[in-house]
């Protein structure tokens, strides 16, 4: 783990900040900390973190209204960790720019296996022209999709949808994010729509559709790509 990664926790609970500090120092990160939304802004602004952990619960202004603050200059990782877990709770964090969002209670492990996928999607650099996940390779420059090594007969709309989860591996899109990247403004809400192409992706991709292990359904939310 690079040193030089450092990580803003936003929390007022002091519990949850003693637990982070020492869950995250002792995996190589450099911690700061902020009880409050305004000293968060302050913070992000002042240490500039890879990464920050966001309450929403916080005692001056809600995290959500923070989340969008720092969503007007800040473009790395943004994780929400709040005891609010209900699916319009999770479905407005991730619609207005959080990376993930866990639950408290959490467990640890987890917790850095997010924050690890968080930021290896955020380092710089060229777009991969052909992106592999075990044995299926996607070749973005040239509209294929391969399975073993045989081509996969994708319509276009397949083709960007699969291309759109595999560029956000790791990363949960909500059901409108997708709708309105892939259709368009017009097809927002249409929920059942985008099953029905998930469902056909699925046959397509997936060894076994019912069991699937490239494209993950996070239920009443939306969907997150093989990590």
């Amino acid at each position: 783990m690079n040193i030089s990664e450092t990580i803003l926790i936003v929390d007022d609970e002091v519990q949850i900040r003693r637990l982070l500090e020492i869950t995250l120092s002792s995996n190589g990160f450099k911690v700061f900390e902020a009880t409050t939304g305004k000293e968060g802004i302050v913070g992000a602004a002042t240490h500039r973190p890879d990464l920050v952990i966001l309450d929403l619960g916080l005692p001056d202004t809600d995290g959500i209204e923070i989340l969008k603050k720092l969503r007007e200059w800040y473009l790395k990782p943004v994780i929400v960790l709040s005891v609010r877990n209900s699916e319009e709770d999770i479905v407005t964090a991730l619609d207005n720019g959080a990376n993930d969002y866990l639950a408290k209670p959490f467990r640890t492990g987890e917790l850095l296996a997010r924050i690890r996928v968080a930021l290896r999607h955020s380092k710089p650099g060229e777009e991969t022209p052909v992106m592999v996940f075990d044995d299926l390779a996607i070749d973005l420059p040239n509209h294929i999709a391969r399975k073993k090594g045989e081509i996969l007969k994708l319509t276009t709309t397949e083709f960007s949808l699969l291309a759109l989860l595999a560029k956000n591996s790791g990363r949960v899109l909500t059901h409108q994010a997708i709708l309105k990247e892939i259709w368009g403004f017009g097809y927002i809400g249409q929920t059942q729509y985008l099953r029905v192409f998930v469902a056909q992706l699925r046959k397509k991709i997936e060894d076994d559709p019912s069991k699937p292990k490239f494209l993950i359904t996070e239920s009443g939310i939306g969907y997150r790509f093989y990590e």
